[in-house]
């Protein structure tokens, strides 16, 4: 490597040589059409195949690469843009907290790795167009990650590091007609890599787009526009609109009309089809000029409503046109009210947000604009209405996209030093081992970086927020930066969570922010610092089965007017696709590539599966929580409360349903509209209770009353239903939440149940049966329980059904140390016995079950008992003569206490009963502490859909509410399980064989159906993955006798 390229990488005051000023990122056109089309012939496109070396350190690169002479022609090709690392090159390395090098290379903070050290060198040899011909040539890299040397010709260019902001360099000099050599060297790690330490990939390369692009001497060089809104007041606003221009030059100024942009009836207008605003011709001068728009009324943009008006701008040369471009622009007033609460256009807003890496499972960062597209659309489509853009500024195409949809943004930037500090903390190392912290020397770069982000980032409106960085302890550096960000954009607030660990700048951020504290810690706070709104900036970590209990926070959210929501972490899992061993489609994680150090599957965290970006089960309780409109049922009142949690969007933009079904069949709905601005808090009478209580009385049992709100305008997304209530009316009228699980002892099937039919009972010397209608079970003396169970001749059983206790434990489990702490319930699950422990010997007698012999059934029961302890476990079966056997479970511990993961029974069937359908909570999978969301319906599906695609395998596919559920084969033929809001689960595994699997590949293959049927499972959890416990209010817990029944019948 050239040796004063070497010395760049070393040193941290330098991060740039030659690098063009950033500017906003308009792009240009030769003239209108172009512009409408989107393709522009001032620019030529790099991106595709060059030519390239790789070479594991700066010392093995090839020498003098870059010369005219060095022939690469017959180098290896590479695609571009991409990371190296998923071309075949080094190979892709996950870490989360500590640095890739830390234990492998002794480094002291801001020293760039030697040893191993990925260097990437690039050709391309290229002809420019004659278009191009005397105009200047600027190179525009949108991203490289993490130091990048140029070269053309032979000659040196210039020099950039900040991997996720765009670095444009002057070719004009030695560009040549015919053909030129391109030569870019990229190394992976640099010094200011030290402040590259986020939790993601660690990847290297040119992996977003690259150009040239060309420059007349008249050149818009940026655009900058600041709203001022005079006295607050929203009737009026100016637009300060700011045009550098490279020299003197005749601009043509439109301004057109706002309009939303997602609305379907707007698909395929263009802004030149609304009416003109204002305009202004006007010859500017060389350098920064100033133009003035007054906007009377203005249509005001939101991510509920996101009206953009549209500047065009012509710069011509006399009478000769020489560039067109365009600029959306959202009219916005965010501020910080005298009440410390953030507000868009004069109201308190709520974050409902996400925490969102460019990622890719294909391609890394390398991510497309259908992937960000698809990206946006999903979050709309599920009430997440903002993002903040962990730990660095995405691709320009997320900001547009957020402007036109409707999110808003917490704009990061390119800053993380987490390893540097986290051995402060643990007493590993000291003070001067933390970057940036108050080092001086660091202050370019980070000052830099902050500018290449504003510049380029400041005219969306969608972005309320700087934030400075992520988890980068605090210090004088980043307090700086946040001035900088106040000096230059009064418009909006700064952000930085890090002065929670060190409170000496605290200033430093406009917002209390917080990642993971508890809903109690929050309100504790708030007592007495009411100074600053407070947000969190991640929360209810998402890794794995995960979002338990996230309700706790979004409700905070409209109790407590200084809590004003937070961001989930986060919004993608981070794998990478490949094939496993059998030749499927799979995804990796950290370790799966011999990288280390590594944190395994830690970068799973997202409510969207990685792959196709497909959601996951978690969307369902963050779908609801995040709700643009509470409703809620008061039957007694006959009423309907609604609150609508929009600010700008008023309540007769969705239409209302009310409904009655009864087992899924809707028997009774109606349609009706209402009204109530943003924020309103309304009744309306629905004059159900007669209609209802004269269906009950037809159908009776249960049925379930709701009211659903429906977007009611179509747009480019489908938002559909945003919100729902749901009530049950059961015995006497009365009325429950739907999601009540206390109910009497009362079985609601579709199908007869425990009816009163002959049965006999036939005594053998090891074994005893009974038969009835249709049906046969036989019970052994030795081997303890159900051996078999005929319906119709068919056998469905394939192994006694056992207690269990266990689940396969989640992320969240394994944080805590559950199996650690629970292990019992694991080996009781295994191990449980109807033999009869004898201390001095191993000849265990099998226990005799309790045969008693009634009018209606016969009693079978066994007593178990459990590994290492005293506590009592007895399974009673109640035969009927119709097929229908009730199992009552009785747990008594030892010490009178109990607390376990889940209590109930597990079923081995036939893998040919591969269907699930359900009546309870879902259609999702659903646990004790993320039941919100869930409706009270008839559902099915496939048995072997129920396992999530969670990262690495792990609890799954729990239905909660059951009231009846069906295992069947293809001709509907199987068993029914009903109980009083039981939990069932069908998997193709037991939990022991999805504990043991660490991807999906490694489950074996499917040769049962295993069903468990439960009381009760504990919550899932989510606070956090590192630590936080399930929630006291779900868990098994208790004092006394734990008891469960329920029903299992053939069909």
């Amino acid at each position: 490597m050239n040796k004063d390229i070497l010395k760049n990488i070393l040193e941290p005051t330098v991060f740039e040589e030659n690098r063009l000023p950033a500017h906003s990122d308009h792009k240009l056109f030769a003239n209108r059409n172009e512009l409408i089309k989107g393709e522009s012939s001032l620019y030529y496109n790099l991106n595709g195949v060059w030519k390239f070396d790789y070479s594991i350190n700066p010392a093995s690169t090839p020498d003098g690469f870059e010369l005219l002479s060095f022939d690469c022609k017959n180098w290896e090709d590479i695609r571009v843009p991409a990371h190296i690392q998923m071309e075949g090159y080094d190979r892709p390395h996950y870490a989360n907290v500590a640095y890739p090098w830390d234990g492998r290379q002794e480094l002291k903070s801001g020293q760039s790795p030697i040893d191993f050290n990925p260097v990437a060198s690039y050709v391309k040899y290229f002809t420019l167009p004659e278009s191009f011909a005397g105009k200047n040539i600027i190179l525009r890299m949108e991203g490289v990650e993490s130091a990048a040397a140029v070269w053309l010709n032979g000659h040196y260019i210039g020099y950039c590091e900040d991997s996720f902001t765009p670095s444009e360099f002057d070719l004009s000099k030695y560009i040549v007609k015919g053909e030129n050599k391109l030569a870019i060297q990229v190394t992976k790690w640099c010094s200011g890599s030290w402040l590259e330490d986020q939790d993601f990939f660690r990847f290297s390369g040119i992996f977003r787009d690259i150009c040239l692009y060309a420059k007349p001497k008249c050149h818009l060089e940026d655009i900058g526009v600041n709203q001022i809104f005079e006295n607050k007041n929203l009737d009026k606003v100016k637009l300060n609109i700011s045009l550098t221009l490279s020299q003197s030059a005749k601009v043509k100024l439109r301004l057109y009309d706002a309009f939303d942009m997602t609305l379907k009836s707007n698909e395929f207008k263009c802004f030149f089809d609304k009416t003109l605003v204002s305009e202004l011709d006007k010859d500017q001068v060389s350098g920064e000029n100033n133009v003035l728009f007054e906007i009377n009324e203005p249509k005001l943009w939101s991510a509920e409503i996101p009206n953009l008006y549209t500047l065009y701008i012509e710069i011509y040369d006399g009478d000769n046109l020489l560039e067109v471009t365009s600029v959306k622009i959202g009219i916005r007033l965010f501020e910080k009210n005298s009440s410390n609460i953030m507000t868009v256009n004069g109201k308190r807003i709520v974050f409902a947000g996400v925490d969102r890496h460019d990622f890719s499972s294909k391609s890394g960062r390398a991510i497309s604009y259908a992937e960000v597209k698809k990206d946006i659309v999903t979050m709309k489509e599920n009430n997440i209405n903002a993002i903040r853009t962990s730990h660095y500024p995405n691709c320009s195409a997320l900001y547009e996209l957020c402007d036109i949809y409707g999110i808003y943004l917490m704009d990061e930037c390119n800053l993380e030093s987490h390893g540097s500090w986290d051995g402060l903390l643990s007493g590993v190392s000291d003070y001067d081992m933390v970057v940036p912290g108050d080092k001086k020397e660091w202050m370019p770069l980070l000052l830099d970086r902050a500018n290449s982000m504003y510049m380029r980032d400041r005219n969306h409106s969608s972005i309320l927020i700087w934030s400075c960085g992520n988890e980068s302890y605090g210090g004088s550096d980043i307090y700086e930066m946040s001035e900088f960000f106040r000096q230059k954009d009064s418009s909006r607030l700064v952000h930085y969570e890090g002065v929670f660990n060190d409170r000496r700048y605290n200033d430093t951020s406009d917002i209390e922010s917080r990642m993971y504290a508890k809903v109690a810690d929050v309100k504790e706070f708030l007592k007495t610092h009411r100074d600053k709104p407070f947000i969190e900036c991640e929360y209810t970590h998402a890794m794995g089965n995960s979002c338990g209990g996230m309700q706790l926070y979004t409700e905070l959210a409209w109790e407590e007017e200084l809590f004003q929501g937070g961001f989930i972490w986060d919004y993608i899992d981070q794998s990478i696709t490949g094939k496993d061993p059998f030749g499927n489609d799979t995804q990796y994680y950290g370790g799966d590539f011999d990288d280390s150090p590594t944190d395994y599957n830690f970068s799973g965290n997202g409510i969207v599966y990685g792959g196709d970006r497909d959601i996951s089960p978690k969307i369902q309780a963050v779908r609801y929580n995040y709700r643009p409109v509470d409703l809620k049922i008061d039957f007694d009142k006959d009423l309907l409360y609604v609150h609508n949690r929009n600010l700008f969007r008023d309540l007769n933009d969705y239409k209302f349903v009310i409904y009655i079904k009864k087992f899924g069949k809707t028997l009774y709905e109606r349609s009706f509209s209402l009204k109530g601005e943003g924020l309103s808090k309304t009744e309306h009478s629905l004059n159900i209770k007669e209609k209802a209580g004269k269906l009950f009385n037809i159908y009776g049992d249960e049925l379930v009353l709701g009211v659903k709100a429906v977007f009611d305008i179509d747009t480019l997304y489908n938002l559909g239903e945003v919100s729902f209530t749901e009530v049950v009316l059961r015995e006497g009228k009365k009325a429950y939440d739907a999601l009540f699980s206390k109910f009497d002892e009362t079985v609601i099937c579709d199908t007869p149940l425990c009816e009163r039919k002959p049965f006999k009972l036939t005594m053998g010397v090891v074994n005893f049966g009974i038969k009835g209608d249709n049906f046969e079970a036989l019970f052994s003396q030795n081997f303890g329980g159900l051996v078999s169970y005929r319906y119709a001749g068919k056998e469905l059983l394939k192994a006694i059904p056992r207690p269990n206790f266990w689940r396969p434990p989640t992320d969240n489990d394994y944080g805590n140390s559950m199996p650690f702490r629970y292990s019992k319930w694991k080996t009781a699950s295994l191990y449980a016995t109807t033999k009869v422990p004898r201390e001095d010997s191993t000849y265990w007698p099998a226990f005799r079950p309790v045969i008693k012999e009634y009018d209606t059934y016969v009693s079978v029961t066994y007593k178990y008992a459990l590994p290492e302890c005293a506590d009592e476990l007895t399974v009673e079966y109640e035969v009927f003569g119709d097929g229908s056997i009730k199992i009552n479970m009785d747990y008594k511990s030892e010490t009178g206490q109990y607390d376990l993961p889940e209590f109930g029974t597990m079923f081995k069937l036939k893998p040919e009963y591969e269907n699930i359908s359900w009546y309870g909570a879902g259609p999702m999978e659903t646990y004790s502490d993320r039941l919100p969301g869930a409706k009270i319906d008839l559902f099915e599906g496939k048995v072997a859909d129920q396992l999530a695609k969670y990262l690495s395998p792990q609890e799954s596919g729990n239905k909660s509410h059951v009231r009846f559920a069906k295992i069947t084969d293809k001709k509907g033929r199987g068993l029914i399980v009903a109980g009083n809001c039981i939990n069932v689960s069908a998997l193709a595994y037991t939990p022991s064989e999805i504990e043991e699997a660490r991807h999906d590949f490694e489950l074996p293959p499917v040769t049962k159906t295993v069903l468990r049927v439960n009381l009760a499972q504990m919550g899932i959890g989510g606070d956090d993955t590192w630590g936080a416990p399930t929630l006291e209010d779900y868990l098994i817990k208790g004092k006394g006798n734990l008891k469960f029944s329920f029903v299992v019948k053939g069909i």
